[in-house]
């Protein structure tokens, strides 16, 4: 009887680690599964579509980081295939949507722009995962630009030029519009700068630990402020938000420079 008691422990041990791998796995698939479609969706040119598959791919992004320490369900396998996912859906993914819609028209010169950033991409991911395995990582800053970040301003870029094309909606901000014909014209210099931030030394707020805290009055009307906008104005807010958030680890890392602050060993 005591034997029986012990095996049926040693199963449901055995069921809970499984799931607790298998369950965060899920979400991981799910955005892999998103970026992949919007790879399809790209090469049919609905642009406007792959966009927002591609920002579903975000939602299970968070998900499965959030669902893994949920279940304690954190493991080596995991790190490896949310990097492959993420390399599909933020890297390959942004990177054909943006030489199918404007890097084509440079001719040649489209192909070494759209691979570096799917190079850096690669290189960025994989110095974050052996970052992770060895602890060198922290909670507060990010080394170089997270690969999300950088697909955010290419596939809000999409959306926004896309709108002004007249294939999205009709709320906008007048003065993003209006740069959108100048974003257009410098788009090969904007991948080229977005892949060589990934695998720079620029530290990037991680926006996790102490650095955010909802539960504070200003945590609530930073997060109440940047909801309103984008549910107001999707695209131009997701664009502008990108781009600064982009633009930030060059004056952190200016700022750093000056003042002679010493490496914090970000991830």
């Amino acid at each position: 009887m005591e034997e029986i008691q012990e095996k049926k422990r040693i199963d449901m041990v055995k069921l809970k680690k499984t799931g607790a791998i298998v369950l965060p796995s899920i979400f991981t698939i799910a955005n892999m599964a998103f970026g992949f479609f919007a790879i399809l969706l790209a090469s049919k040119e609905k642009y406007v579509q792959a966009a927002w598959f591609i920002v579903v791919s975000y939602i299970m992004d968070m998900l499965d980081g959030r669902v893994a320490r949920l279940v304690h369900g954190e493991s080596s396998f995991g790190v490896e295939i949310d990097s492959l996912s993420d390399w599909i859906s933020f890297g390959i993914a942004p990177a054909y949507m943006i030489y199918n819609l404007a890097l084509k028209d440079y001719g040649m010169w489209g192909y070494p722009v759209a691979f570096l950033y799917v190079l850096c991409g690669a290189l960025r991911l994989a110095r974050y995962n052996v970052k992770s395995h060895f602890g060198g990582s922290s909670k507060d800053y990010f080394q170089g630009l997270p690969i999300p970040g950088a697909a955010g301003v290419m596939i809000s870029f999409v959306l926004a030029y896309c709108m002004l094309e007249g294939e999205g909606g009709t709320r906008n901000i007048p003065i993003v519009m209006s740069l959108m014909p100048f974003v257009y014209a410098g788009l090969p210099f904007i991948v080229v700068a977005l892949a060589l931030l990934m695998v720079s030394n620029a530290p990037y707020a991680a926006f996790k630990g102490d650095m955010v805290k909802p539960n504070s009055i200003k945590g609530i009307l930073l997060i109440t402020a940047v909801l309103s906008l984008v549910v107001a104005y999707p695209q131009d807010a997701m664009f502008v938000f990108f781009s600064i958030y982009a633009l930030s680890g060059v004056i952190g890392g200016v700022y750093n420079a000056v003042k002679g602050k010493p490496d914090s060993r970000p991830a």
